[in-house]
């Protein structure tokens, strides 16, 4: 370890709508929900991550739970700020004599404003950082996937977050063709929690509805192995009494069709964008899926289906985005470029 590296401590952040994660050394040391929850009266912070997830759509008077990204981007400054500084402190400084300068890589979406990217990178700064260099999510994917960036062959990588769908076609380091959709986790969430109170009758919160995702989630009504059904605690809309039904994954498929009709419309505008060579070398590889979004049952073959491509599922793709932030932290001479 050089003199300048002792003094620093590097970090790569996946500041995510729904997730956070953040590696050091390699080694994954914060992975907690984007979620905080404040006194209302001092503004002091009362928890972070897993905690404050526990505690929303239960908090007492005084206290709120915010989710300080929307879409992908900072829609509250000053909670988003308040929250890293949190996850920050969780990654430790065992091994250092004293607080370390902060070196930060944060992936940020491809379609981010101007505006937008400033309020990264002053919350990064307030938090205390020294140095935030910036890397686009379908960069950092791809990256973490393992494909090779800085090679002349074109690949389409899709990152479906919480916030958004972000799909690209990298090819020499750059990316030709992107876009990115307000389609992803969240909005698969509020449409479970619409379908559960018009086809039920039956109110559930965010966190029931992600339940319901991760259990009986599907893209598709026919799968291989479907899931058993899956009972669901709610609040009867009738009588306003605790209740429990059962749902299937063929139901949460008709629930979530629209939405998935909406990435698929948005994949073939890319394809469609995509130079004539790229889109010759995207026929042999294929099309690359990383994100939460990209573990929902069926939704490789549907997008197979849709485009008559081969559809790839990264082997670790919840964090195929911080890890592709983390290599590109540590290997900063040989992507110099892929940061902003």
């Amino acid at each position: 370890m050089g003199l300048f590296s002792f003094f620093t401590k590097e970090i790569a952040i996946d500041l995510g709508t729904a997730n956070t994660v953040i590696l050091h050394n390699n080694q994954v040391v914060v992975d907690e929900p984007s979620i905080i929850a404040l006194d209302t009266q001092t503004k002091t912070v009362k928890a972070v991550g897993k905690q404050a997830l526990m505690m929303e759509g239960r908090t007492p008077a005084g206290i709120i739970t915010k989710r300080p990204l929307r879409d992908g981007v900072i829609a509250d400054f000053q909670s988003t700020e308040l929250m890293l500084r949190e996850f920050i402190k969780m990654t430790g400084t065992k091994g250092y004599f004293f607080t370390p300068a902060l070196k930060m890589v944060i992936c940020i979406p491809s379609g981010i404003t101007e505006v937008e990217e400033r309020a990264v990178r002053e919350s990064a700064e307030q938090a205390g950082a020294k140095e935030v260099r910036m890397i686009h999510e379908p960069m950092a994917a791809a990256i973490g996937i393992g494909i090779d960036v800085l090679d002349a062959n074109g690949n389409m990588v899709i990152d479906i977050g919480g916030g958004t769908s972000e799909i690209a076609v990298i090819a020499l380091g750059g990316i030709p063709t992107s876009t990115s959709v307000k389609v992803a986790g969240d909005r698969f969430n509020s449409d479970i929690i619409d379908y559960m109170r018009k086809a039920h009758n039956i109110a559930i919160g965010v966190a029931t509805a992600e339940q319901i995702k991760i259990n009986v989630g599907s893209a598709l009504e026919d799968i291989e192995n479907p899931p058993a059904e899956y009972e669901v605690h709610g609040r009867d809309l009738v009588h306003g009494i605790p209740v429990a039904v059962k749902v299937s994954h063929r139901e949460i498929a008709q629930a979530l069709d629209r939405s998935i009709a909406e990435v698929e419309a948005a994949i073939i505008n890319a394809l469609q964008k995509t130079p004539p060579e790229l889109s010759a070398d995207i026929y042999k590889t294929g099309i690359y899926l990383a994100g939460g979004g990209s573990l929902l049952r069926g939704l490789d073959k549907r997008i197979s289906d849709k485009t008559t491509l081969k559809v790839h599922i990264a082997e670790d793709p919840l964090k195929a985005v911080a890890r592709g932030t983390a290599i590109a932290l540590k290997n900063f001479d040989k992507f110099p470029f892929l940061m902003r």
